[in-house]
């Protein structure tokens, strides 16, 4: 039988070596980096902003708004107009641009060749797993272009809304009344008012209209200044005659000036109109009816 090789010291020596190399390739292989990507936040956060270009002497009592100064609006609406902003210009999509950049192709000298048919089974349709769809793109940050068009749009809707405060603001308070208004402020004024009218008619009938023997009624909307002076006249219903409704018109104007608005109504309103029905009866006699 053949003798046993001795093992010898660079036997044992290269032995080892490798298996310290094994075992570092492993411990260097088998460690691995993940990349762990984290949620952006949205670094401009929206805000919403109220301005305003006036300033009243005088707090409202309920304000709608709050801003960097009091302001007291007017007007007969119980709430302000919306302010509207017209939609930004449609840009067109990258593709359009992309297509209007080329330039037409030139027709082609030779015809078509036509191209053999190839039949073959279309593939049968597969059905995506949630497993197999696509990860969803992560959001992108705007552009600076799109920042400044941002900022221009926030400006001009700003300038808007200030502009249609001001109009707002201007605006004179009015108020409608009638014969059917039970307020006492206001029913109180208007049968002052409907007396010297009915009055200065009596005295001051008109001469046609007393040779004609014309009857009728007509319904008038007179609109009245806090200082009684007249704001308007508006013939909301003929009596059918000419003449009428002219005299109607003429007598209102010729009782004018009225009383000013006392300080409870004064607060409240700028421009009072009163709706009142006018009838000139036979006997020649004028009377504010309904």
């Amino acid at each position: 039988m053949p003798l046993p090789v001795p093992v010898t010291a660079n036997d044992r020596l290269g032995l080892t070596l490798f298996f310290a190399v094994v075992l570092h390739a492993l411990l260097i292989l088998g460690v691995r980096f993940d990349l762990i990507t984290l949620p952006l936040k949205n670094p401009f956060p929206a805000m919403e902003i109220t301005l305003v270009d006036s300033r009243s002497p005088e707090a409202p009592e309920q304000p709608d708004f709050l801003a960097q100064a009091q302001q007291r609006g007017g007007g007969n609406s119980d709430e302000p107009t919306p302010v509207t902003m017209p939609p930004p210009a449609a840009q067109p999509a990258p593709q359009e641009h992309q297509e209007a950049a080329q330039p037409p192709q030139p027709a082609p000298t030779h015809p078509p060749q036509p191209t053999p048919k190839l039949t073959a089974k279309a593939p049968s349709p597969r059905k995506t797993t949630p497993d197999a769809a696509a990860p969803a793109a992560p959001a992108e940050t705007p552009s600076a272009a799109e920042l400044v068009a941002s900022s221009m749009q926030i400006d001009s809707l700003s300038a808007a809304l200030n502009e249609s405060r001001a109009i707002y603001a201007k605006r004179p308070r009015q108020t409608f009344i009638s014969a059917a208004t039970r307020e006492y402020k206001y029913a109180s004024y208007m049968e002052a008012w409907r007396r010297k009218v009915e009055t200065i008619g009596n005295l001051n009938y008109p001469d046609e209209a007393r040779r004609r023997d014309l009857s009728g009624s007509l319904i008038l909307d007179v609109a009245l200044n806090a200082d009684g002076s007249i704001n308007n006249i508006t013939l909301r219903r003929s009596s059918g005659h000419r003449v009428l409704d002219d005299a109607a018109i003429a007598i209102v104007r010729l009782a004018a000036p009225f009383a000013e608005f006392p300080d409870n109504i004064r607060k409240e309103t700028d421009v009072l109109h009163i709706t009142r029905t006018w009838q000139f009866l036979r006997g020649n006699r004028l009377s504010g009816g309904d």
